[in-house]
């Protein structure tokens, strides 16, 4: 009993002093249900000016981001280096730059027209350091076939009409960097298994690593293949469920595009 009031007045004590959660609140009444894949220009949120192409994944990515502070992490040096591959519209960008004014940050964007409004976000909130690289994070430099799919779930995996645009190979920029990498996040809807493959023998030069992992319908789980490859790389890592499914011995997920969706966190150890 004595650890269920603890947990609870925690939960209070944050609901009260986090001043972020009443912004989600504030956005939730005035944008909850608007029409999804329409563009809002100029939203006014703790002091920032943004652009989203929809309302429904800029207040999933605003909670995961402003509210629960996913991200965050702790750099020994106030310059520290970000790799932040997925990037959408500049949100993890513009929470980086309030943990670090100084860090020096490459954002990868595989859908052209996202990462238009992400160098609008950034611009509008005069960030100009910020390297964005309108390419797929991919396993090589030949280009990919893309599915867009208008807000953050454009996806090299996805169905439905896809063009080839072009691809960076992240092993290939790991290898290259001169400094360590404080954190390098990996959001890049389902594509995150061959590429941590390709750079199982890459990563030594990052500190901390996020990976969004999908498990697709149509697909084998390879989610024991990924945290090999972390095992391997002296990360211990931490897991958190996105999409929750009660009863899954009944409730198989199976009328669902993905039947899992996981957060990783990897933390090197010395």
């Amino acid at each position: 009993m004595k650890n269920i009031l603890k947990r609870l007045f925690k939960s209070l004590y944050k609901l009260l002093t986090n001043k972020n959660i009443w912004q989600l609140v504030f956005l939730y009444l005035r944008w909850y249900g608007y029409e999804r894949h329409k563009k809002v220009e100029n939203i006014k949120v703790l002091g920032y000016k943004i652009d989203t192409p929809d309302m429904a994944s800029f207040l999933g990515q605003f909670r995961e981001i402003f509210v629960d502070d996913n991200y965050k992490f702790i750099a020994k040096s106030d310059e520290p280096v970000i790799y932040d591959c997925g990037a959408n519209i500049g949100l993890s960008c513009l929470y980086f730059k309030s943990l670090y004014p100084k860090a020096k940050i490459t954002a990868f964007e595989a859908d052209k027209n996202i990462a238009e409004i992400l160098s609008i976000n950034l611009n509008n909130n005069n960030i100009k350091d910020v390297i964005i690289v309108d390419s797929a994070v991919w396993i090589h430099d030949d280009g990919v076939e893309f599915a867009a799919e208008g807000s953050d779930g454009g996806s090299i995996q996805g169905s439905g009409g896809k063009n080839k645009i072009p691809s960076v190979r992240l092993k290939g920029i790991l290898e290259k960097s001169k400094r360590k990498i404080d954190l390098l996040k990996i959001d890049i809807e389902g594509a995150e298994y061959e590429v941590i493959k390709d750079c199982e023998k890459s990563l030594d030069n990052v500190k901390n690593i996020f990976i969004e992992y999908h498990s697709w319908n149509n697909s084998p789980q390879k989610l024991s293949e990924i945290l090999s490859v972390l095992e391997k790389n002296n990360f211990r890592y931490f897991i958190n469920g996105i999409c929750g499914r009660p009863q899954p011995f009944v409730n198989k997920g199976t009328d669902q595009n993905m039947d899992l969706q996981l957060n990783i966190f990897g933390i090197k150890r010395n």
